[in-house]
């Protein structure tokens, strides 16, 4: 394989937004901000929440990493905690 197939192969390799709890903010609040940021109906982004709030974590998106990005700094704009993941 050549540096610019493993290029490729990175770059197409999908990507997660994971956001994860945090002891600040309200979960109406973050229920809130899924709804804005990914345009969510209250029953999904509720049910993200709540996976946040009992699990810990939520995987709200997963994609090509550029999108990814941008993704992770919207929830920072809105003082979420959110990172990037690779998918397995």
């Amino acid at each position: 394989e050549s540096p610019e197939t493993d290029l490729k192969e990175e770059i197409a390799r999908s990507w997660q937004v994971v956001v994860h709890n945090d002891p600040v903010n309200l979960m109406s609040y973050v229920t809130m901000v899924f709804r804005r940021v990914f345009g969510w109906n209250r029953e999904r982004a509720e049910q993200h929440m709540m996976e946040v709030h009992h699990k810990g974590r939520s995987i709200v998106w997963s994609g090509d990493r550029e999108k990814a990005e941008l993704y992770v700094q919207q929830l920072h704009g809105f003082l979420l905690l959110a990172t990037l993941e690779r998918a397995s």
